[in-house]
C-alpha cells in the first residue's frame, strides 16, 4: 500500500511475536474451533472487562444479530433505524421481519424515541437501535416504551465496544446487546461479534443456536446454524483485549486534536462528547452544511480523495433508499427528515491508533481552506 494513502480506518495489530506465542498454543492444542481453550479464555476475559455475567463468542457480527432475533424468537415488524450499516436490517430481512424506520436524532445520529410510539402497530413485536458512532441510544426512553408495550429490545452494539453510560457499561441495556469484532472496529477479532444477555438459560439458547442446535453429540435442540468464533480469531481477541485502553487512549488523542482544528470552520459541526459517557473514538463524522460552508459534502469527499485522504460517507444512502427497502409505507417521503439531511450531509474522517497527529492537522487544513469562511 502507498504510505501516502490514508483511509478511514485501519485495524490495530498487535506484536507479530506476541500473535505467534497464541499460534504456538493453538498448535499444540490441536484445537481449532468449538468452544476452544482460548474461545473459553476469551469470553471470560470479555465479560470480566465488559462488566457482564453472560457473553457468547461468534464469528462475525451479522450472524450474531441474526440470531440475537432468533434467540428472542422475533417475528412481524421491527423499529430500527435506516441510519446504520445495512447489516442491521438484513438480520430482520434474514428473518422474516418488516423493518419499520422510525426517524434519529440530529444530535447522536441514533433512533429518536419520540418518533417511537407513533410506529407501533399491534404486529411490532421488538425495537432494534444503534448506538451509532458509539454514541449511547436514549436508553431509558426506549426501555419505558418497550416495557409500556410489552417489546422486546435488542441493541445493535457494533460502534460501541467498552462504551459506559454512567459507569454502566453500555451493551448492559436491553433484552440482547450484539458486538461486532469486524477488522474496522476499536476491538477486532479478524471478523467476530458477540451477544451479551442476562441470564445463563438465555446464554444456553444462543450457544446452541450457534452450533447447529446440538446440546450433545446426539441431540439437536434447535434449528441453529454454524456461527462459533475459532481458535485464531480468539488468539486476536485476548491480545485486542490487552491493549485495548491503549487503543482508546489514542482515539481520544485524535478525536480531540480534529476538534481543535475544525471548530472554527463554518459549516463543519462534529459529535461532542456526551456527559456521563466514556466514548470509545471509535468514527469521528462530520457534518457539512452546504449553505454555511460553501461547498456541499460530496465536493468536499472528492476533494480529500485527490489529496489521497479516503474518508468514508457512513452512513450514504440511508438503507431506507437501497432498492430493496425503499418501498415500505414506513419509510414513506418526509417521514425521515433528519435522517435524509444527515446522510447528506457526513463525512468519517480517518481515525485509528497510529495515525499520525499531522496528518489529521493536514486533513483539516484541507477543509479549512475550501471554506468560504
Amino acid at each position: 500500500m502507498n504510505n501516502k494513502e490514508i483511509y478511514v480506518t485501519r485495524p490495530f495489530l498487535p506484536p507479530l511475536d506476541e500473535f505467534n506465542e497464541y499460534l504456538k498454543e493453538i498448535w499444540n492444542n490441536g484445537i481449532l474451533t468449538n468452544n476452544g481453550p482460548l474461545h473459553q479464555r476469551l469470553e471470560q476475559e470479555l465479560a470480566d472487562y465488559l462488566g457482564v455475567k453472560h457473553i457468547s463468542l461468534f464469528s462475525n457480527g451479522t450472524l450474531a444479530l441474526l440470531t440475537a432475533l432468533q434467540t428472542l424468537r422475533i417475528t412481524g415488524e421491527v423499529i430500527t433505524t435506516p441510519y446504520s450499516f445495512v447489516a442491521t436490517t438484513h438480520a430482520l430481512w434474514w428473518n422474516n421481519i418488516k423493518p419499520v424506520f422510525v426517524d434519529i436524532e440530529p444530535e447522536t445520529c441514533n433512533l429518536n424515541p419520540q418518533k417511537i410510539e407513533a410506529a407501533i402497530t399491534p404486529k411490532t413485536t421488538a425495537i432494534l437501535p444503534v448506538h451509532v458512532y458509539g454514541y449511547p441510544c436514549n436508553v431509558k426512553e426506549i426501555q419505558k416504551i418497550a416495557d409500556s408495550f410489552g417489546l422486546r429490545v435488542i441493541y445493535d452494539a457494533a460502534h460501541a465496544f467498552g462504551v459506559k453510560l454512567n459507569e454502566k457499561n453500555i451493551v448492559e441495556f436491553g433484552d440482547l446487546s450484539v458486538l461486532s469484532f469486524h477488522a474496522t472496529k476499536v476491538f477486532n477479532t479478524f471478523e467476530g461479534g458477540a451477544i451479551i444477555c442476562h441470564d445463563e438459560a438465555t446464554k444456553k439458547r444462543i450457544d446452541h443456536l450457534k452450533n447447529f442446535g446440538f446440546e450433545n453429540e446426539i441431540t439437536v435442540v434447535s434449528p441453529g446454524i454454524n456461527a462459533k468464533m475459532n481458535e485464531v480469531q480468539a488468539a486476536m481477541g485476548l491480545l485486542q483485549l490487552k491493549y485495548i485502553e491503549d487503543i482508546i487512549e489514542k482515539r481520544k488523542i485524535l478525536s480531540n486534536l480534529y476538534k481543535k482544528y475544525l471548530k472554527n470552520i463554518s459549516g463543519i459541526r462534529f459529535l461532542e462528547d456526551l456527559k456521563g459517557v466514556k466514548h470509545n473514538y471509535s468514527y469521528f463524522p462530520i457534518f457539512v452544511n452546504e449553505k454555511q460552508y460553501g461547498i456541499s459534502r460530496n465536493e468536499l469527499f472528492e476533494k480529500l480523495k485527490k489529496e489521497k485522504i479516503f474518508a468514508r460517507r457512513y452512513f450514504y444512502p440511508l438503507i431506507s433508499q437501497f432498492p430493496i427497502y425503499r418501498n415500505f409505507d414506513s419509510a414513506e417521503q418526509g417521514t425521515l427528515e433528519v435522517a435524509e439531511k444527515i446522510t447528506d450531509q457526513v463525512i468519517c474522517l480517518p481515525i485509528y491508533p497510529d495515525l499520525e497527529p499531522y496528518i489529521v492537522e493536514k486533513i483539516c487544513n484541507i477543509i479549512k481552506i475550501n471554506s468560504k469562511s
